[in-house]
Parts: C-alpha cells; sequence; structure tokens
C-alpha cells in the first residue's frame, strides 16, 4: 500500500490547514438578536376582515415574514408563489379549496412549493380568527377567476404597502426588521 500523505499537492495541504484554522466562533458574533413581542406591531387591516403583521423583510434575499389573521367563512384571492412558502397555524384553522381535506389547525406546518396554485379559505363555522405566520420567498402571484394576473407583491411591495398603511394611520412599525435596505 503507498503513502497517500505523499500524493496530497502541497498547495492542497496549504489550503487545508487555512480551513483548519478558521474560528469556530463567528467573526461577527457581537450582532444582536432582534425580538418581537407579539404586540410589538400593528395589523394592518384590508376591509374585508382580514389583517397582516409584517414581521421581516429581507430585501436582498426577497423574503418576507408575516402573521395573517383572517375571519371565519373567509376566501383569500386565488394565488401562486414564485418562490418557496412556509407556514405554521397558530389559532384557529384554514385549508386550500382545492385540497379541503388537509385542514391546518394549531401547531401544523405546511410547506408549499414555488408555483403552487391554490385559494386560502377558513371555516365558516369556527371560533375565532384564524391567525398563521408565513414566510414567502418571493412574490405573491395573485389571479381572478379567469386566471390571469391581478396584482403582484413581493418583498418590497409588502415593505412599501405596510409602511405607507401605518403613515397613514399614524401607527408605529419602527419595529419592523428590515434587511438590505
Amino acid at each position: 500500500m503507498s503513502d497517500m500523505s505523499s500524493a496530497i499537492p502541497p498547495a492542497l495541504a496549504a489550503f487545508a490547514a487555512e480551513v483548519a484554522a478558521r474560528p469556530i466562533i463567528p467573526a461577527n458574533a457581537d450582532l444582536p438578536t432582534l425580538h418581537l413581542g407579539a404586540s410589538d406591531l400593528p395589523w394592518a387591516e384590508a376591509g374585508d376582515g382580514s389583517a397582516l403583521q409584517l414581521l421581516h423583510v429581507d430585501l436582498a434575499l426577497g423574503i418576507w415574514i408575516s402573521k395573517s389573521r383572517i375571519p371565519p367563512g373567509h376566501k383569500v384571492i386565488k394565488h401562486f408563489h414564485t418562490g418557496m412558502v412556509y407556514a405554521v397555524t397558530l389559532q384557529g384553522g384554514w385549508f386550500y379549496e382545492e385540497s379541503p381535506e388537509a385542514v391546518n389547525g394549531p401547531g401544523s406546518y405546511l410547506f408549499e412549493p414555488a408555483g403552487s396554485v391554490h385559494t386560502l379559505c377558513t371555516p365558516a363555522d369556527q371560533d375565532g380568527d384564524t391567525i398563521a405566520w408565513f414566510a414567502v420567498h418571493g412574490a405573491n402571484i395573485n389571479l381572478n377567476a379567469d386566471g390571469k394576473i391581478v396584482s403582484l407583491i413581493d418583498a418590497r411591495a409588502a415593505l412599501d404597502i405596510y409602511r405607507g398603511y401605518c403613515k397613514a394611520l399614524g401607527l408605529d412599525c419602527s419595529r419592523l426588521i428590515v434587511v438590505g435596505e
């Protein structure tokens, strides 16, 4: 059996030594974490009984994270996303009109792959609102009954709309976490 150590080029050995010497603790370990309490940001009312509390926007990555509050018997416009979406239900329940057997209840998690077309609905017979947390990568593309695009909301649009709403009503959204601005 031959000696394998003699087969390693010196430049590769030097690179491996550099990698091994990297610090385990990140160089930016002094950056603070950011915390939001449940009522630190206002809910933006949509005028149809639903509301959105924008929590975090990363403009560089095109990600926006929010909580949605949706009343019983509500149907959100049919839509799809250009990126993945992660959802956690905090209160109440909801389902997609396209798959009503899969009801999301408190504590449930849902993964939406990019391009999944769906219509979010809440049960008409439930007591109280549904509240769910969503992390959206990319844009939300809203469709009319004919399947035509009627609106597009991406991270920048979500940020601008939320800030504009808060400013118009004199609401403080200064705690909103914004990265990449």
